[in-house]
């Protein structure tokens, strides 16, 4: 069983980044339950807590002492930039070395396709989450609230989808995971 812990950024008192009559926090939230439903209704062999179900705000350490006391094998922290710039990046804890290189290399590809939001490419970050939790860890920055581009494809729930599908399919990729099978109903 793959165990993910997954971390809608901000919640709560924390707006996260604003811009275009959006708050990051209420699409981080919808981004990691798409990834939910769809890693729970349609692959076996996976095993997903959340950080955050509703709009609450877990402090950064409760975050990962939680990912930590439950033995996740992957943390992936969702987020949305600002700053005014265009695209997609993904960070991880600096030097940390396999397997966290090639689950950002096989993630950040995934939802590239999925997207086609300008590669800002992989980078490397001393965030709390990437720094404190003890397994794989990636966190993801998908569009610029603050651009009005970005933010007219983050006010679009196709386009959501597609974010969430590109999630799906590098942690499926990166876990191994298989398609549910249809139960036999005729037994």
């Amino acid at each position: 069983m793959f165990k993910l812990f997954l971390d809608p950024g901000h919640g709560g008192k924390d707006s996260g980044a604003t811009g275009n009559s959006l708050m990051e926090k209420n699409i981080t939230l919808k981004i990691c339950q798409l990834i939910r439903d769809r890693l729970q209704n349609e692959y076996e062999g996976i095993d997903i807590l959340m950080s955050r179900t509703g709009d609450s705000y877990p402090t950064l350490p409760s975050r990962t002492e939680k990912a930590n006391a439950w033995g996740a094998d992957f943390y992936l922290s969702v987020h949305v930039n600002s700053g005014g710039a265009t695209g997609f990046e993904s960070f991880i804890y600096p030097g940390v070395g396999q397997p966290t290189t090639s689950y950002q290399n096989t993630i950040h590809q995934e939802i590239i396709k999925a997207t086609g939001f300008y590669d800002r490419g992989k980078k490397q970050g001393d965030f709390h989450v990437l720094r404190e939790s003890r397994m794989p860890a990636l966190l993801t920055e998908n569009g610029f609230i603050d651009n009005t581009e970005d933010a007219a494809k983050l006010k679009d729930p196709n386009f959501i989808e597609k974010i969430a599908k590109g999630h799906v399919q590098g942690i499926v990729k990166i876990a191994n995971l298989k398609p549910i099978t249809p139960k036999d109903s005729a037994g």
